[in-house]
């Protein structure tokens, strides 16, 4: 997974470092948090926008805009819910939704990417309608998914599996932290 460079080590993170050094390496989220306060960064949006503000605050460019935070919840639905019931815009993957899933579906039912996206999506439609989409994805949602890049331990940790199918979780996780802690690119100039 990668050339050996263990030469280097992870430098501490730090308003000291350039972006193109803070891109190199992997941080945790609740680093970048830490680093945000430092600089006055807003820490909305994820993970991904979050480093993308951080490289330019470090390399003293205007960052890119934190998302709005006027995007409401709106009205979450709340217990007792049915088939009929009609989903409202802005509503999560609540327990109230989830508890009535597993008790339609049964104690497989789980929140996956193609739930999610037709609750998020779904204002209007019923919650019949959600237990019909539910089953007729099945299917696809059997097959290898990709993992996002802001879930890059999953990926990291699928990947691994895969080539030590015997290996345990212990071993997987140290590997997870070797490879967490080698730089991702040349380094900085």
């Amino acid at each position: 997974m990668g050339s050996n460079r263990g030469a280097e080590t992870r430098p501490e993170l730090s308003a000291a470092l350039s972006g193109s050094e803070f891109a190199r390496w992997y941080w945790t989220l609740a680093e970048l948090t830490v680093l945000a306060r430092e600089l006055g960064v807003p820490r909305g949006g994820g993970k991904t926008a979050l480093t993308d503000r951080l490289r330019a605050a470090l390399d003293g460019v205007a960052p890119p805009a934190a998302p709005s935070r006027t995007r409401g919840a709106g009205h979450q639905l709340a217990a007792p819910v049915n088939g009929s019931t009609v989903i409202p815009e802005g509503q999560r993957c609540s327990q109230v939704l989830r508890e009535y899933f597993r008790r339609e579906i049964g104690p497989g039912f789980h929140f996956d990417a193609s739930m999610r996206t037709f609750v998020a999506e779904g204002a209007g439609r019923t919650l019949a309608d959600a237990i019909a989409h539910w089953h007729a994805t099945r299917r696809t949602a059997a097959q290898r998914q990709e993992i996002g890049s802001q879930f890059e331990l999953n990926r990291f940790l699928r990947d691994w599996h895969a080539e030590h199918p015997a290996g345990s979780r212990v071993e997987a996780l140290a590997a997870w932290r070797a490879h967490r802690d080698r730089p991702r690119g040349p380094a900085a100039r």
